[in-house]
């Protein structure tokens, strides 16, 4: 079978758990489609109407699932619009254009116009973050400020952990446990009840999702040199993905306004940081 699903019927039960998890979304929210000239998008609308807008972009084989532990907050302070991106196991099209073309920075842009948003502050993560880079080099007028989780497109990719755990995916689901573990940097035991929901949901999605391969491209010191607005980074100090380190020097040497953490202890998976998010997000402002 061709496209980002293993089967049709794969697709269909991710799909149906996805939409039985945004069932319980932790804050009341908008769900909303928004056509755009690379498909129709899914976007999840939080927090007060009058609040500043902050944008959220999830990782590779990700969803808006991944921010279910951020949100009650975020959306206290802030109108929070969180998007499945274009080609991943959400609720938009399956569309997935090339990563070096910058078509999914021209794709937010579209989803930033569908939504009203003049101005907005960005938080990706991952792949999101390579999104968000290259959404915020080349449309740095409409960007407040600019938050990434272990981003893609700045440190040098790593390739022999993610190598073995291709090797070690296809042996059932220890093979794919162990995957998890060599790739993320840690396994994370989820007790009973929501946590254990949201680890299962991504186990479903993992064994049925074809997620992108391949090298993802780099920017520039000169496309780093156009992030003009307040850039927070954290990445981690064993991610086995991405060279934390490089990304650090290289953010820190060309972003005149970046401030990077790194975390020694963690890896790529970057999940639990909604204090230094809103930090980040609610810095300098009047009423925060």
């Amino acid at each position: 079978m061709t496209g980002i699903w293993r089967s049709t019927a794969g697709e269909q039960a991710v799909k149906e758990q996805y939409r039985a998890i945004l069932g319980h979304w932790p804050v009341p929210a908008e769900q909303r489609i928004v056509a755009t000239g690379f498909g129709d998008t899914f976007v999840l609308v939080s927090g007060p109407a009058e609040a500043p807008p902050v944008v959220l972009l999830h990782g590779s084989a990700g969803n808006a699932v991944t921010w279910m532990g951020d949100i009650a907050a975020l959306a206290q302070r802030f109108r929070v619009y969180v998007v499945d991106m274009i080609g991943e196991p959400g609720l938009s099209a399956p569309t997935r254009p090339g990563l070096e073309s910058g078509a999914l920075a021209a794709w937010l842009a579209e989803v930033w116009d569908a939504l009203g948003l003049e101005k907005a502050a960005l938080v990706g993560m991952s792949l999101g973050g390579l999104v968000s880079l290259q959404f915020a080099t080349r449309y740095p007028e409409r960007l407040e400020r600019l938050g990434l989780l272990c981003p893609s497109g700045i440190g040098r990719q790593l390739i022999g952990k993610v190598l073995l755990a291709l090797l070690v995916r296809p042996f059932g689901k220890g093979g794919r446990r162990k995957a998890a573990e060599l790739i993320l940097g840690a396994v994370i035991e989820a007790p009973d009840g929501p946590a254990r929901v949201i680890a299962d949901f991504f186990a479903l999605v993992n064994k049925n999702f074809k997620p992108r391969m391949g090298k993802m491209p780099p920017l520039t010191d000169a496309e780093l040199r156009r992030l003009a607005m307040p850039v927070l980074a954290i990445v981690g100090g064993r991610d086995a993905m991405l060279d934390s380190a490089e990304t650090k020097r290289r953010l820190e040497a060309n972003a005149p306004h970046a401030k990077v953490l790194l975390l020694p202890e963690r890896g790529h998976l970057l999940i639990g940081l909604t204090q230094q998010i809103e930090e980040f997000l609610t810095a300098g402002r009047a009423h925060a």
